[in-house]
């Protein structure tokens, strides 16, 4: 056994993790997000043992919505990183396809994705705990759109990233949602989080989206207001993710990295 060997090869992945920003968040932020996102949910059930009269329909329910946010976002990352593994941009951004095409055609094929993947847990959750999503009554659909449009804005965060950082940003495709998490209150009221983590928390739709799926759960009635401020900051962030979008293209293209970005 040689031991330069051993070194150089360590010294080589030590420089590449270390140099690398999008793989020190990525190191971090797992363990990170997952204790704190179960503190809060052990805190909210140690405190509010009584909050829930059925606690397993309201998770559940909360469960299903939250999957088809992370299917949404992730299905628009899959599409654009199949682009990437296959070596197709320089074939893509050569045709007469604008990239406004591009961006609505994957918005699209998400849904689809996302849809293939909900139906049937959706179907699943009646005959095996008794529980409908339907009992959300028609604010489920505003819902599911505004769940649609913000895992969307954060798919083209994402691909944003992933062309002005290259293949070394694939892993913050993988963990958005789950860095978002906690302050998005999907399984316990808003309350629940430090004062300091509230504040961000009201600047994000989902805590807006889930709190009124929980209201109407828990106290049988809508309130609109919610659902106005999650399509408010669900249109605003979607405009900056569009023009960031469009930034780290031009970016991309000036400093010649399309061409090599999925080398």
């Amino acid at each position: 056994m040689n031991i330069g060997r051993m070194y150089g090869l360590f010294l080589r992945h030590f420089f590449l993790i270390t140099r690398s920003f999008p793989r020190i968040l990525d190191l971090i932020y797992w363990p990170t997000i997952q204790i704190t996102l179960w503190g809060f949910i052990s805190n909210f059930f140690t405190t509010y043992s009584s909050y829930y009269n059925n606690a397993v329909g309201i998770i559940l329910t909360c469960a299903i919505l939250y999957d088809f946010l992370f299917r949404t976002s992730i299905g628009f990352n899959m599409l654009f990183l199949e682009e990437i593994w296959s070596r197709n941009f320089t074939n893509l951004f050569i045709s007469p396809i604008k990239k406004s095409e591009i961006l609505i055609s994957l918005i699209f094929t998400a849904l689809v994705r996302a849809l293939i993947g909900l139906v049937p847990a959706i179907l699943l959750t009646s005959p095996l705990f008794g529980i409908s999503i339907l009992d959300l009554g028609l604010s489920l659909f505003f819902l599911f759109l505004s769940l649609y449009i913000f895992g969307i804005t954060l798919g083209i965060l994402v691909s944003s990233g992933l062309l002005r950082f290259g293949p070394s940003f694939e892993n913050i495709a993988w963990s958005t949602m789950f860095l978002l998490a906690p302050f998005g209150c999907i399984y316990y009221p808003v309350d629940i989080l430090p004062e300091i983590f509230q504040k961000i928390a009201y600047a994000l739709p989902l805590v807006y989206i889930f709190e009124e799926a929980r209201n109407i759960l828990v106290n049988g009635f809508v309130n609109v207001e919610n659902i106005f401020k999650a399509f408010y900051l669900n249109g605003l962030y979607l405009f900056i993710s569009i023009c960031l979008f469009y930034y780290s293209f031009s970016k991309a293209r000036k400093k010649g990295t399309l061409i090599n970005i999925g080398e």
